[in-house]
């Protein structure tokens, strides 16, 4: 393993130990307790009128070997759910943008991107 492969994996370890919050992936009835840490992307859309507008996604990073429902590794997709603390959040991203994307060049961390649809 290269250096900086290795200094990665240590911020990753490290992410995970000091960084997270426990929450729930959901994909129908299926479900998974995972640590992850919250963050936030911001996405410039234009509306039907041309102007600009700012959208806020509620972004979780979680370790993607963590991502794990019915004993195999998933990635997200498209209505999954994360719940926090009782928060639901729907895994999407506004116009057109993927809905999630890894964090790091060694595609050890996932950042999904949600939004905010209610509470359990």
């Amino acid at each position: 393993m290269g250096m900086l492969k290795q200094g990665i994996a240590w911020l990753e370890s490290q992410r995970k130990t000091h960084l997270t919050v426990p929450v729930v992936y959901r994909r129908g009835g299926d479900s998974a307790g995972v640590p992850a840490t919250i963050g936030k992307t911001v996405f410039k859309v234009t509306d039907d009128y041309g102007r600009f507008q700012h959208i806020e996604s509620r972004d979780y990073l979680i370790s993607a070997a963590d991502l794990v429902l019915n004993n195999t590794q998933v990635l997200p997709e498209p209505g999954d759910e994360i719940v926090e603390d009782g928060f639901i959040y729907e895994v999407m991203a506004p116009n057109g943008e993927p809905e999630w994307r890894y964090s790091d060049s060694y595609r050890q961390t996932l950042r999904i991107h949600t939004k905010y649809i209610g509470k359990e």
